[in-house]
């Protein structure tokens, strides 16, 4: 049974840290302006414009340190990610657990963060969240719907999306915990201690800038580990900013996975907004959702 880390309510302190790449500090003040006028405290964490001279906002160390602190800390309510990137595997497998499951927080991001969720799924079943992080509130961001979702993720209402019906989706409906993330980091944890089981699952993928022949070859990796047997159905988010080879591919990534899925016995939507772009909703990952898919509409509801 999964366990869901307690609502936030006005006062609660949310962490934000940068276990991967780097992101200045300025970068992350209109999502600190956003928190705290929903009524949250924000600590910012040691790697958020660190001295990094490098792509990672930190040595393997400091990162390490700066996330464990977050995550020993039974005053942080929440730890909300700056930005993915690379690195969450360069220290996932040093990360000290202990503290955190006597006191489960929401823990928030996606991209190379698919990593975090993935290893607190499997190893502990503790739900985390798939959803924007703090550069996702930049531009007027804090606005959007898919940053409402956050808020109203984390606060304890239960998703009720709605999105248009896609040419290759496949109906019906299906009922079932919800995982997933991005589909490199999916394929890339195959075989690990992090890695997820999806069946009976709805499984989620997105990704962005990819060679198209990458998403499939990382589609047919999935398959072979029997990542789409016997899920209960499949959302396809955005594949974004997608690149081809000099001699083409001949699909683009959709098409690519509507051959691959072409046999599958469960409902499949495509173009659902989780991505990395600003469509986005956050999805709690072990949480059990239903997907209903026919050909007006595409709704996931979380029970």
């Amino acid at each position: 049974m999964i366990q869901q880390p307690s609502s936030l309510k006005p006062g609660d302190i949310i962490g934000i840290v940068c276990p991967a790449g780097y992101m200045p500090a300025e970068k992350t003040q209109a999502c600190v302006s956003a928190l705290e006028n929903w009524g949250f405290k924000v600590k910012p964490g040691t790697t958020v414009g660190g001295h990094s001279l490098n792509y990672f906002s930190g040595t393997d160390e400091e990162r390490l340190n700066d996330l464990q602190q977050m995550l020993d800390d039974p005053s942080i309510k929440a730890i909300l990610f700056g930005r993915g990137g690379y690195g969450m595997g360069r220290i996932i497998d040093r990360l000290n657990f202990k503290r955190f499951l006597k006191n489960p927080k929401w823990i928030i991001g996606y991209s190379d963060i698919t990593v975090l969720h993935a290893h607190l799924f499997s190893n502990f079943k503790i739900s985390s969240l798939h959803a924007p992080m703090a550069g996702a509130f930049n531009d007027g961001g804090d606005k959007n719907e898919f940053i409402a979702s956050l808020h109203d993720a984390i606060t304890g209402k239960k998703a009720n999306y709605k999105t248009p019906p896609h040419p290759f989706n496949r109906p019906g409906n299906a009922k079932g915990e919800i995982v997933g993330g991005n589909l490199s980091l999916l394929a890339h944890l195959c075989g690990t201690n992090s890695d997820m089981k999806t069946k009976g699952k709805i499984l989620f993928l997105e990704d962005v800038g990819e060679y198209v022949y990458n998403v499939d070859r990382m589609l047919y990796q999935l398959k072979r580990n029997g990542k789409f047997s016997k899920l209960s159905g499949l959302i396809i988010g955005g594949f974004t900013d997608m690149k081809d080879t000099e001699r083409p591919f001949g699909q683009n990534a959709y098409e690519v996975i509507r051959d691959i899925m072409a046999d599958a016995d469960f409902p499949v939507c495509y173009d659902f907004p989780v991505s990395h772009t600003d469509r986005n909703y956050a999805l709690k990952i072990g949480a059990v959702y239903q997907l209903k898919v026919d050909g007006e509409i595409v709704t996931l509801t979380e029970d």
